[in-house]
């Protein structure tokens, strides 16, 4: 939204978050939505085998699937989709805030398709973090964690 954009989210959270597939859904578009409901994703983040594996068949053919290496070890992937493993849980334990993972896929998802600035992301942490400003500075690290893992990892497949 800070970038003029229509947006809607998603969630659900119900039973599931206790170690299941607790899931959200993000539509970020340049025209109006006409329903929150996503069937099947451009883009996929997940953190956990249950979740790629429940997921992963909706992901749009060409889409991009970004997963956390740390937590997935041995994915069974598709071949018709762009695939991105991040250590999004070692980068955020290497920083000291383990609860951060899913900001550095963020980072690796912000730097892989530059679907929103860098300056919005961070607006937008300061504007929803309410719990001090610690966490902010620590998700800002995470974000960064995830860019960098995305560039250091892309200057290496040339």
């Amino acid at each position: 939204m800070l970038e003029d954009k229509e947006v809607t989210w998603f969630p659900s959270y119900g039973g599931e978050m206790r170690g299941g597939t607790a899931n959200c859904a993000v539509i970020i578009s340049d025209e109006l939505i006409a329903s929150p409901i996503v069937t099947n994703p451009d883009i996929l983040i997940v953190m956990n085998d249950a979740s790629l594996k429940k997921f992963q068949p909706l992901l749009k053919q060409k889409g991009v699937l970004i997963f956390d290496s740390s937590l997935i070890k041995k994915p069974d992937l598709r071949n018709d989709v762009e695939v991105l493993g991040v250590p999004a849980t070692e980068i955020s334990s290497s920083i000291g805030y383990t609860r951060s993972a899913n900001m550095v896929l963020i980072g690796a998802l912000i730097a892989k398709t530059r679907l929103l600035s860098e300056k919005s992301i961070f607006e937008a942490i300061e504007s929803s973090i309410t719990y001090g400003k610690n966490s902010i500075d620590m998700n800002k690290i995470a974000i960064m964690g995830g860019k960098r893992y995305f560039e250091d990892k892309k200057s290496q497949d040339f």
